[in-house]
C-alpha cells in the first residue's frame, strides 16, 4: 500500500513494519521460500491485517520494485540518453548504494530475476523513450543495445559488491563508463 501521507500513525507503523520484515527476509532467503505466515511473524501482525494491505506477497514486492525504479527514474530524469550515459551510470551506483541491503540482494542474485528486468525495464522505458537516436534503431537494435548496457553495468555492479566493495565506487564507476561509454558511441558512429 502506497502511503499519501494522509494515513493514521497506526496504518503508517503496520506497513512500515510489513515493508521492513519485508526486506529482512529478502537479506536472508530466495523470494519463492518467503511466506505471508513468515512475514506476518515478523512484522507482529495477524494474516488478516496483511490481507487488508496487500493481497498477495507478489503485490508487496512490485510495490517495493516500482518505489525503487521511481526513486532511480527521479535521479536521472534530467539527463539525456546517449550523451549523458556516464552521468546515469554514476547514479546508479550512487543511488544504489543509498538502498538497503534487499536492494543489493534484488540487484545481484538469488530469484529475483524477474523482479530485477521489471526494474531495468522501467528505468530503461523512462530513460531511453525521450532519445532521437534511440527511437530511430530498429526493435532488435534497441534490445541488443540494452542488453549491453544492463549486461555491462549490472555486471560490474555485482562484481563490486561481491568483492565486497574493496574497490573505490569512483574507480569502478570509471571502469564502468569507459566499456560501456566506448560501446554506445561506437554504436551510435
Amino acid at each position: 500500500m502506497r502511503l499519501t501521507g494522509n494515513e493514521d500513525l497506526r496504518v503508517i507503523k503496520t506497513i512500515e513494519g510489513i515493508k521492513s520484515a519485508f526486506e529482512s527476509l529478502i537479506c536472508e532467503k530466495d523470494y519463492n521460500k518467503i511466506t505471508v505466515k513468515e512475514l506476518c511473524e515478523r512484522a507482529r501482525i495477524n494474516k488478516k491485517t496483511f490481507y487488508h494491505y496487500y493481497e498477495t506477497l507478489d503485490m508487496l514486492l512490485d510495490e517495493m520494485q516500482t518505489e525503487l525504479s521511481l526513486g532511480f527514474i527521479e535521479c536521472i530524469k534530467d539527463y539525456s540518453l546517449p550523451e549523458d550515459l556516464d552521468k546515469v551510470n554514476r547514479e546508479f551506483f550512487v543511488y544504489a548504494s543509498k538502498q538497503s541491503l534487499a536492494y543489493e540482494k534484488i540487484t545481484c542474485g538469488g530469484t529475483y530475476h524477474s523482479i530485477r528486468d521489471e526494474m531495468t525495464s522501467k528505468v530503461n522505458n523512462e530513460g531511453w523513450s525521450k532519445s532521437k537516436k534511440y527511437q530511430k534503431l530498429s526493435d532488435y537494435e534497441k534490445r541488443v543495445l540494452m542488453v549491453f548496457i544492463n549486461n555491462a553495468v549490472l555486471g560490474a555492479y555485482r562484481e563490486w559488491v561481491q568483492d565486497k566493495k574493496k574497490i573505490p565506487m569512483d574507480e569502478v564507476i570509471e571502469i564502468t563508463n569507459r566499456i560501456v561509454l566506448s560501446g554506445v558511441r561506437g554504436f551510435f558512429k
